[in-house]
């Protein structure tokens, strides 16, 4: 059986999107430095099915974070912004090839047929909870990896259950003040253990071992 990890960009001051999410901003009000660095990279070109990019220990790690994953949890609004909820027609951020190639679960509370898209991704839309999208995500996964895709509330969700092995956060050097915080009301009692960090130009990468 794989592990179950998650992997998240984050400001500084805990923040892993922005107020104001919408349509044209789904990461909301954030400093354009949030994301920018990771768009530069040979490594996210790579998962996203492009050429090119920079290379270094940065595109490193965001390749890795793409190898052996057999399905993705995400909440509803990494799908879709709050203006879409019950819209038939949209179908993700993503177009028609998103760049997942696996199962990807939502949990949401609109129930949605499942929704095959080009590479081999389809979406199933969970109404029931974190723990029966994680029973979906290991029937699909096998024994590759599931990712907790986000956004931030799903991360903590699943961390506060202990269905989580491995954190990777990217700290990113900028404030965003308000919006969506990881590790938003889980206590004391989690536990991460370091396992590496990695600096980058714009990034650095901490990997954490999530003690049971």
């Amino acid at each position: 059986m794989g592990i179950v990890r998650a992997h998240m960009m984050i400001s500084v001051d805990g923040f892993t999107a922005g107020a104001n999410m919408t349509q044209s901003k789904p990461f909301g009000d954030i400093p354009p430095e949030f994301l920018s660095w990771v768009f530069k990279l040979e490594g996210f070109h790579e998962i996203t099915g492009g050429t090119g990019g920079e290379t270094g220990p940065s595109s490193d790690v965001i390749r890795e974070s793409g190898q052996n994953l057999g399905a993705t949890i995400m909440g509803r609004k990494m799908f879709g912004p709050d203006d879409r909820i019950g819209d038939a027609s949209w179908k993700g951020w993503w177009g028609d090839n998103p760049p997942y190639h696996h199962d990807v679960i939502v949990l949401t509370h609109h129930p949605r047929e499942p929704l095959a898209m080009d590479g081999g991704t389809t979406f199933y839309f969970v109404t029931e909870g974190i723990e029966e999208a994680m029973r979906r995500a290991r029937e699909s996964a096998g024994d590759r990896d599931i990712r907790i895709g986000g956004g931030a509330s799903v991360v903590n969700q699943y961390l506060a259950a202990g269905l989580i092995d491995e954190l990777e956060l990217q700290v990113v050097p900028v404030l965003i003040g308000s919006g969506t915080r990881l590790f938003e009301g889980i206590g004391q009692e989690l536990k991460l253990e370091p396992i590496r960090a990695v600096p980058g130009r714009e990034v650095t990468h901490i990997k954490y071992r999530v003690l049971k």
